[in-house]
């Protein structure tokens, strides 16, 4: 159930005349069985003795009282603490006040009956829900959007001809008014007052009411004419009222709901950096069912601008205590710096950076007050230092509206922190420029001016999109980033065009402007590192950098993309870079990788052939049949009863789902001779006759051209030898991805990969931390899963050079690792596990694991004397033999 219809039952149930079935009505809002209401009210499980009392066990002891509330309620404790076991609730009312507490938490509740709808939360713990878990979805701003969402609907629904901006200004400005007059920019619930006392119940004369209100709110200097009912609101400014109202039809319908949302809402408890994303997806269709979901953490952002200037800031801040010189140089300064978020949706990352300075700005005053008493109170960062550029107009208002909103909310922090200190929010300032346009087909320039000696930062959360979920207006988007820049950009994601702009924007100025921004981890892995990268490093070096991570934000429902966070700065800057770790501890670094490790700029580019000699890597073979060529197990059983002639024509055929999963099955297998040998088997008849039909419908001509030989597969790689396979994807909830060694009866799909005539110490080296690195780093993924490349992470591999002791070592521990698979039975999936995963990790065979570990020290000495530290390790010194390779080449 929503939270507004909670509340909205709760409200209905207050306000009936007679209160005698109150409380069962009231626990029939929460998920309790309506068996166990119904007993309840019949008296089959009420536990009480006393009359006007309800005990469930461990769930309640409710009293009513016509007596002192406090003294029932102190009566009911002391029952209570003689129970064997507590009730979760204690509650006590006299329908004009009620006083609970929850016996686990300790948390109390003292409120006047009619406002408990707004404090339903306080009894969630019903539903599953603890208090502490509901606040971190932050109540207030999902009410709100909630609330929004249903007034939205119903004026959509009553003005099918409004155009959507007008519709979209109009639920701005009410957002406006409802928080300006519970946070005293306005008087005092003036705004609802208002609309109650002086238009119809049906709703009929509220567009004139709001025509002549948002006329006025632009006004400064007014008639004296101007009615005393609108006289008492302020002027407003800040281009909020500046367009004329679009006329709407109102109902009454819509009239309660905007009543209900000044009544019934805390609009002091607003969050403005998650409301303003939930109210935007109000007004976007496909986000509706997402309410809540589409805004970044404030955790998040601050990975992104602590590194990139927040903590400079504040080291600046801890360094100039007790000089006043320093401090007013430090105040003077960020009232100078500017910021653009070129992604900017609802402004999240704006707000929240304007939070932060403005709280900087108070520290400061604090500081030069203490020093100097005499010290007065003088602006130094205002909105006019934020700027932002967004596609969609609503989002750019909602940016608006949310800055406004966290000006308000600071400038009664700074009221509230020291004395005398006064900045008045009307009337509103203006932003810097909220631009609506796209950000990838304008020059950051124009919308930010800046000198060489500015200090901009570019930051934000662009957004991803893979090369093949791009739409055309998207690619043609790439296209006019990337065009002269990078001849490969329609493989990239299109978060790189953020990159490249910011990289282009900050080249060659001050040496203190930097860009950081989320993306996927793709950027920073497989083939798009050698297509991005080596462009962007003429111009810039990482300054900072978080390695993959799950992002997410407060809700529930978090994304399940893994990302990177990337600080770029201008190459020539000289200052040390801090590569993150998971623990959000960072060390200081030289140089951070476009793989963001420690060491030099090294890009891995695909090969044909691998660099350190290693056997030929295949593809699999592909039937291009549309599934006529391959059998399932139990097809394959029926062919075989019914032409057991057939066995002999007939190759297992496996690929990574087959492997992983031990999933059998079959591959049709003729070459010339035996087709005709059994051409007037009616099976195979019929079966190169579906295949040959399937290949001429293609409009590729080398498929058509095979239809000619329906009884072979469109792309034979198959070897009459034994082959280790290795899955083209694989989890990576993984810590080894599974490989194996097939026998030269099997043939291995399109879907794997095939090392024919391998030695077996070979497989040892796939199967180690060493390569599972490589491929992390090098290899890429498919979605979150880890993909496989021949031509970019196997032949490319860095291999040392292994003595034959090595090798018979190696191959030893293989022979246990296959054993230990036979011996302790079931599939890949099962003996591997997912232990990664971070939802229900299942944990790897701990004999397979230990002897994968024993691998893994072999393997390690191989490519050096002393135990590596970490992954990071490991790459770096790969990275650096892949570089020593490709030079000796050149």
């Amino acid at each position: 159930m929503a939270i507004t219809e909670i509340e909205d039952h709760i409200s209905n149930i207050i306000t009936q005349d007679n209160h005698d079935q109150f409380i069962y009505d009231f626990l029939n809002v929460y998920d309790f069985p309506k068996a166990t209401i119904t007993k309840l009210r019949k008296g089959t499980n009420n536990l009480a003795k006393e009359p006007g009392e309800v005990y469930l066990k461990n769930r309640l002891y409710f009293k009513h009282t016509d007596t002192d509330l406090m003294q029932s309620f102190v009566d009911v404790k002391e029952k209570v603490n003689q129970l064997g076991s507590k009730p979760r609730y204690i509650m006590v009312t006299d329908f004009e006040n009620v006083l609970a507490e929850d016996t686990k938490t300790g948390d109390t509740l003292d409120v006047e009956f009619e406002r408990l709808p707004q404090k339903f939360e306080f009894f969630l713990a019903w539903n599953g829900i603890e208090k502490a878990d509901f606040e971190k979805e932050n109540p207030a701003d999902i009410r709100a959007a909630e609330r929004f969402a249903k007034l939205y609907d119903v004026v959509v629904k009553d003005n099918p001809d409004a155009t959507r901006h007008g519709l979209n200004l109009f639920l701005i400005r009410i957002l406006f008014c409802l928080f300006a007059e519970d946070t005293d920019i306005f008087e005092k619930n003036l705004f609802t007052n208002r609309l109650k006392e002086l238009t119809k119940p049906d709703g009929s004369d509220l567009d004139s009411f709001m025509d002549k209100l948002f006329s006025v709110l632009d006004v400064e200097n007014r008639l004296s004419d101007t009615p005393s009912w609108l006289a008492d609101f302020p002027y407003v400014d800040g281009d909020l009222f500046v367009d004329a109202h679009e006329h709407l039809k109102f109902t009454a319908q819509s009239r309660k709901l905007i009543i209900d949302a000044g009544e019934k809402l805390e609009w002091d408890q607003i969050n403005p950096d998650i409301l303003g994303s939930m109210i935007q997806a109000v007004a976007s269709e496909d986000s509706r069912s997402h309410l809540g979901m589409h805004y970044t953490s404030v955790p998040n952002i601050m990975k992104v601008i602590k590194p990139l200037f927040l903590d400079d800031l504040r080291q600046e801040f801890e360094k100039a205590k007790g000089n006043l010189t320093k401090l007013d140089d430090l105040y003077e300064r960020i009232g100078k710096i500017k910021f653009m978020d070129p992604a900017c949706g609802s402004g999240n990352f704006l707000i929240i950076t304007y939070k932060e300075l403005r709280q900087l700005e108070i520290d400061i005053l604090k500081e030069q007050i203490r020093l100097d008493h005499s010290k007065m109170y003088l602006p130094s960062v205002t909105l006019d230092q934020f700027y932002g550029i967004e596609i969609d107009d609503f989002a750019c208002d909602v940016t608006r509206l949310s800055l406004w909103i966290a000006e308000h909310q600071m400038n009664i922090k700074l009221r509230k922190e020291i004395d005398n200190a006064v900045r008045p929010t009307l009337p509103l300032q203006h932003a810097g420029a909220i631009v609506c346009r796209n950000a990838l087909r304008i020059d950051w320039n124009e919308v930010l001016p800046h000198g060489k000696d500015d200090e901009v930062y570019l930051f934000g959360n662009p957004p991803y999109l893979g090369y093949s979920k791009q739409n055309k207006e998207q690619k043609a988007d790439m296209k006019a980033v990337f065009e002269r820049v990078i001849k490969k950009y329609k493989k990239l994601d299109y978060v790189c065009a953020w990159f490249q702009k910011g990289a282009d924007f900050i080249k060659n100025i001050s040496h203190t402007n930097g860009v950081g921004f989320v993306a996927t981890n793709s950027i920073s892995q497989g083939e798009q590192v050698s297509i991005l990268w080596p462009k962007l490093l003429e111009n810039i070096k990482i300054k900072f950098a978080y390695s993959s991570f799950k992002w997410g934000n407060n809700s529930k429902n978090n994304a399940g993309v893994m990302v990177v966070i990337i600080g770029m700065i201008d190459k020539n800057n000289t200052d040390l870079s801090k590569l993150y770790n998971d623990n959000n501890t960072y060390k200081l670094v030289n140089n951070i990788t476009p793989y963001l490790t420690d060491g030099k700029n090294i890009v891995v580019k695909q090969s044909k052939k691998s660099l350190f000699g290693l056997p030929n890597m295949l593809f699999g073979s592909k039937p291009v049949d549309d599934g006529n060529l391959i059998f399932s197990e139990n097809k394959y059983n029926q062919v075989i009863e019914k032409y057991p002639e057939l066995r002999h024509y007939f190759k297992k055929y496996i690929g990574s789902n087959d492997l992983i999963n031990s999933i059998n099955r079959y591959a049709l297998w003729l070459g010339k001779e035996q087709y005709h040998r059994l051409v007037h088997n009616p099976f195979i008849v019929d079966i190169t006759d579906r295949v040959r039909t399937q290949r001429l419908k293609s409009k590729k001509k080398a498929t058509r051209l095979m239809a000619n030989k329906p009884y072979e597969f469109g792309e034979n790689r198959y070897q009459e030898e034994s082959a280790i396979i290795v899955p083209g994807v694989s989890s990576e909830n993984r810590i080894y991805a599974p490989m194996s060694v097939e026998g030269k009866d099997t043939v291995i799909s399109n879907a794997a990969f095939a090392i024919y005539k391998a030695p077996l110490w070979l497989l040892g080296l796939l199967e180690s931390r060493m390569h599972m690195t490589w491929l992390r780093a090098v290899g890429g993924k498919l979605e979150t899963r880890y993909r496989y490349s021949a031509i970019l992470v196997y032949n490319t591999f860095p291999v040392p050079e292994l003595s034959t002791r090595r090798k018979n070592e190696i191959e030893d521990l293989v022979w246990k690792i296959l054993d230990i698979r036979d011996e302790e039975g079931g599939t890949l999936a099962d003996l591997y596990g997912s232990p990664l995963a971070e939802k229900n990790p299942k944990p790897m065979n701990p004999r397979l694991l230990a002897a994968h570990q024993e691998l893994d020290q072999v393997v390690d000495r191989a490519y050096r004397d002393r135990p590596f530290k970490d992954d990071n390790e490991r790459l770096s010194l790969l990275l650096d033999m892949y570089s020593q390779k490709v030079n000796e080449a050149k």
